[in-house]
């Protein structure tokens, strides 16, 4: 529909009289008036589903959209939001997407990447401290979600270690190498004096396949086998090889492999 045109404010001396009336006023306000745009309001509306029907009440797009609120403080962040997820698949694929592929994205900038990074960083927080403290052979589906969150996602292989003591509570959560999209180089000698060093008494080995299939190679098993092998006359126990991506996990000792 075409804008109706307002006249000219009067020119001259009339113009500052005009300016100085209450109608003049009247008339500088309805210049100057835009009508809203669409999202205007949007934002309260998503915070009060959440607030009322938590996370469940928000389809992945919405939640992204929350998440973005505070990286961009103005403006209609859906557009954005649904981009991400058109882009990486998945609400969980795109907080777990590394920085360069995110600014790929056109209207990622740093503030962006910083909030997801957040977002991230929280959840592998909290996960870790399901099994922090715990048993963690009692606290099994737990140590699994947290290694597929830790690393599932990943772009290159990572080669992790729990580190267990007497009780099998956790000493400590290293990753030990980092490699390329389908090879991590692990030296078994270097896996077994940290064992040591850390006085642990068992070990949950842990890599992902950035294919995203957790089915294990011939190599995969035969590198578990020697750490075995190489732990065992130490008194250190390897209790299991998880391989994790984003279809699921993979368990060697579940398997009977080990």
């Amino acid at each position: 529909m075409a804008r109706r045109s307002r006249p000219a404010p009067p020119s001259g001396s009339d113009a500052e009289d005009h300016a100085a009336t209450p109608q003049g006023l009247l008339w500088e306000v309805a210049a100057v008036a835009e009508p809203p745009p669409h999202h205007v309001g949007h934002r309260k509306r998503l915070r009060d589903r959440f607030r009322k029907g938590g996370a469940d009440a928000l389809p992945d797009y919405e939640l992204i959209e929350m998440i973005l609120f505070r990286a961009l403080p103005q403006g209609d962040t859906k557009p954005l939001a649904k981009a991400l997820l058109q882009r990486f698949g998945s609400f969980p694929e795109v907080i777990n997407a590394q920085e360069a592929r995110l600014r790929e994205v056109p209207g990622v900038g740093e503030r962006v990447v910083d909030e997801l990074k957040l977002v991230r960083a929280a959840a592998l927080r909290l996960m870790q401290s399901q099994i922090v403290g715990r048993k963690v052979l009692g606290s099994w589906q737990a140590v699994l979600d947290y290694c597929r969150a830790a690393q599932g996602f990943d772009e290159k292989e990572q080669f992790r270690i729990l580190f267990l003591d007497k009780r099998n509570q956790l000493l400590g959560d290293e990753v030990q190498q980092t490699g390329t999209v389908d090879h991590t180089p692990v030296y078994i000698r270097e896996v077994v004096k940290r064992a040591l060093e850390l006085s642990a008494s068992a070990l949950i080995l842990v890599h992902n396949h950035p294919s995203g299939d957790p089915t294990p190679s011939a190599a995969d098993i035969d590198m578990t086998r020697q750490i075995v092998d190489a732990a065992r006359p130490l008194g250190v126990q390897v209790h299991d090889h998880i391989i994790v991506g984003r279809t699921g996990y993979f368990s060697m000792k579940g398997k009977k492999i080990i």
